[in-house]
């Protein structure tokens, strides 16, 4: 994997990893250090500098803080006003590390502005069954606990429909990447939604 400026690692894990200890269950460490870890992996055959990508996927969700409409603008607004980062960067790469972060969220209307949105808007997208229905169901109690079991699955059903169906607005920006077959496997799932209903009842009890 790409090599990481040390000082940049351990000021993001003493400083930005635990915000998202206070994050929904969908959006805890283990989410913020999967898009790390894919957006590193995915810079390995890029010409991208992998500090600003590494940084970039630490702060993309940051912005949660303020709940989940805007947290994609407010994230972006974070990294403009850690001064810390101006250790490291340029106010030109800072710049565009808020862009990327602001970018990423995938019902956004226009596509990243730089290869860097991309990667990370990519890296956002780890595209496993088991683990997107899981993060649904733990979003959904958070969210709407007022709801029944059957209305759980139906919100959740409906959310994949909406993101990751064949008609969903979910894009993927690097062709050869492991996600695209994924993306194709889980399509398949929610076409015919019978181990769907397998997966939801194992994690609805286990969330629940």
């Amino acid at each position: 994997m790409v090599a990481v400026n040390p000082d940049i690692i351990s000021y993001i894990e003493k400083e930005i990893i635990p915000r998202y200890d206070n994050f929904d269950a969908a959006h805890q460490r283990d989410h913020v250090t999967m898009v790390i870890r894919q957006s590193l992996e995915i810079a390995e055959h890029l010409d991208v500098d992998p500090d600003m990508v590494y940084v970039i996927a630490a702060y993309h969700d940051t912005g949660l803080c303020e709940g989940r409409e805007r947290h994609h603008e407010v994230s972006a607004q974070i990294i403009k006003a850690d001064e810390n980062l101006r250790k490291w960067f340029t106010e030109e790469q800072i710049q565009t590390m808020a862009d990327a972060a602001e970018d990423h969220r995938a019902s956004a209307k226009h596509e990243p502005r730089t290869i860097y949105g991309r990667i990370v808007a990519e890296a956002d997208r780890f595209i496993d069954p088991e683990t997107i229905v899981r993060r649904t169901i733990q979003y959904g109690l958070d969210h709407y606990p007022e709801l029944s079991k059957e209305q759980q699955y139906d919100r959740m059903m409906q959310h994949l429909h909406e993101k990751y169906g064949r008609n969903g607005y979910l894009k993927l920006w690097f062709p050869e990447s492991p996600n695209a077959s994924r993306l194709e496997k889980l399509r398949q799932m929610i076409d015919n939604e019978e181990e769907i209903k397998d997966i939801f009842a194992k994690y609805f009890a286990n969330c629940s």
